[in-house]
């Protein structure tokens, strides 16, 4: 076997300590914490802030989604499996060995588990506004930059605002959007929220109806990623068959119904593989082939391909199925085509989506656009808005509103940041985060450990190189369209603080140049120490 680099030793000094930690409330430190020489500085803060998960386990263990030792079962999975995607929550497979934590996951999960107003990471000092001025305003000049760009950096452990550039600025976030969604779909449908599928029969008939509640995940795959957690289209189709045949009913004529949307199915992209029409029903995203988050191609008739492959289930399972000849929309005998169900139909079988918690961590490690847009339209829903594009974005800025957060110049023309209309500020993304972080909202807190990690998981795995100071510490949101940059996250820097962070800049000509400045201001943030 191989010699193995030095971070590799701290991963496995990681996973040993993981393994052992008992549950709250008398953990042991374990020698193996003792970290080999010669470390980069981030691997000395992965390793010496395991410490803090021990002594905070007892307290995060309650609040948020946390197994009994007061890590997210996702980043524990994750170091055991070793792949990009993430851990259990991500649609990572694991490998079979013992789980453990993600580099960053300790030193976050401490100042998560701090007492309100304290400092995250027990008596480290905050940054000095001055001298971490020193460090980031070069930065904030490199002409990979564009013309617009704005920064701000928050400590966590007191709400304070220890830098800012612009920070008040509205410009275009692109895919940081899905913070503000998030926080808003957290706030107002809650943490605990599941989206309902369900089949519904009309009394005194043979038409059943299949009804979208506006669940993108849902799946009709037996295997991949997320078929042990998503709600299945092939358990409805099997309680469906059940309970008809319960009533003494082989054949029916079946329909479809998406009515809980309402307005323009089509994003003003365009049709575009990075997300399908937005749909109150459809099957593992409307995706064409068999990938679970990223472009793909994509069905021109999301709702209809589920109800056709519902139907294929339905008949697996004895029950033959047609449409109503009456039925609007209807493409053949066989084929079932749109309706809407009445108030008198009757329950048949339902099956639910992952929690909102879970659906909100999905999101923001891959940037998934669909996710999005189902969570802005929940939002909406909750806030008794039209479940629409414009009703979303009265309910999401009605939200946020509630939490008094900064909401000057911004627009939510969409759930996911596609929309170049989209308008936030570097000082809203970064209250965003920050009221995340805090332990007084622990039903946000997937908002924090849904982001990617530099060098490891969703959309930052292949940003940051093995030997940059910000691999494995830099959590964060990545946000890219033509022309538009942005970055927002959470580092702990050298002195063991919880500091948050929001980067965005507009007109960049070279996106990888632009992303490699945005990264180095994140780690520069996670190495600064400023004092």
């Amino acid at each position: 076997m191989p010699e193995l680099k030095p971070w590799q030793k701290t991963w496995q000094q990681v996973r040993r300590l993981a393994g052992q930690l008992p549950k709250p409330p008398a953990p042991k430190i374990p020698a193996a914490l003792r970290a080999p020489a010669k470390l980069k500085t981030w691997q000395l803060t992965a390793g010496a802030a395991t410490v803090g998960l021990a002594v905070a386990a007892g307290a995060v263990a309650a609040a948020g989604p946390w197994d009994s030792s007061g890590q997210r079962t996702a980043e524990r999975d994750w170091a055991a499996s070793q792949e990009a995607g993430g851990g259990t929550d991500h649609g990572g497979r694991t490998s079979g060995r013992a789980p453990a934590a993600a580099p960053s996951a300790p030193s976050v999960l401490r100042g998560l588990g701090a007492p309100v107003g304290s400092a995250h990471g027990g008596s480290a000092p905050a940054p000095d506004g001055k001298a971490l001025a020193g460090v980031l305003d070069p930065l904030l000049k490199d002409k990979a930059l564009g013309p617009e760009r704005s920064a701000v950096v928050i400590d966590a452990g007191t709400g304070r605002r220890v830098y800012g550039k612009g920070g008040g600025d509205a410009l275009t976030p692109a895919s940081t959007t899905k913070i503000a969604t998030a926080v808003a779909a957290l706030t107002s449908a809650g943490a605990d929220h599941r989206i309902t599928t369900k089949t519904v029969i009309e009394p005194d008939s043979k038409d059943v109806v299949l009804v979208g509640g506006g669940d993108p995940t849902l799946t009709a795959r037996k295997d991949g990623p997320y078929s042990g957690s998503a709600a299945s289209l092939r358990e409805l189709a099997e309680d469906t068959a059940r309970a008809l045949k319960d009533r003494g009913t082989d054949k029916v004529n079946l329909s479809y119904d998406t009515s809980l949307y309402t307005g323009e199915q089509q994003h003003p992209i365009g049709p575009n593989e990075n997300l399908t029409l937005v749909s109150a029903l459809m099957a593992d995203e409307g995706r064409l082939d068999d990938s679970s988050s990223g472009p793909a191609p994509r069905s021109g008739d999301p709702a209809g391909d589920a109800a056709k492959k519902f139907a294929e289930l339905l008949e697996e399972q004895g029950i033959e199925t047609g449409a109503d000849a009456g039925a609007k929309g209807k493409k053949d005998g066989r084929e079932p085509g749109p309706s809407k169900a009445s108030d008198r139909a009757e329950s048949l079988a339902k099956v639910e989506s992952a929690p909102l918690s879970a659906l909100v961590e999905r999101m923001l490690t891959h940037s998934d656009n669909d996710i999005a847009e189902a969570l802005a339209r929940q939002t909406a829903l909750a806030s008794k808005e039209p479940v629409s594009f414009d009703g979303a974005d009265k309910a999401i800025n009605a939200q946020l509103k509630k939490a008094q957060l900064p909401l000057k110049g911004t627009k939510f023309a969409d759930g996911s940041g596609l929309d170049r209309a989209d308008r936030s500020s570097a000082e809203l993304l970064s209250a965003l985060l920050a009221r995340a972080a805090d332990p007084a909202h622990p039903e946000l807190r997937s908002v924090v450990t849904g982001l990617p990690v530099a060098g490891f998981t969703g959309t930052l795995v292949d940003r940051y190189p093995k030997d940059s100071p910000g691999t494995g510490v830099v959590r964060a949101k990545t946000g890219t369209l033509t022309g538009v940059n942005t970055l927002a996250g959470t580092v702990v820097d050298t002195d063991g603080r919880l500091l948050v962070f929001a980067f965005m800049t507009t007109g960049t000509t070279d996106p990888k140049a632009a992303q490699g400045a945005l990264d180095r201001m994140a780690s520069a943030v996670a190495t600064c120490g400023c004092r």
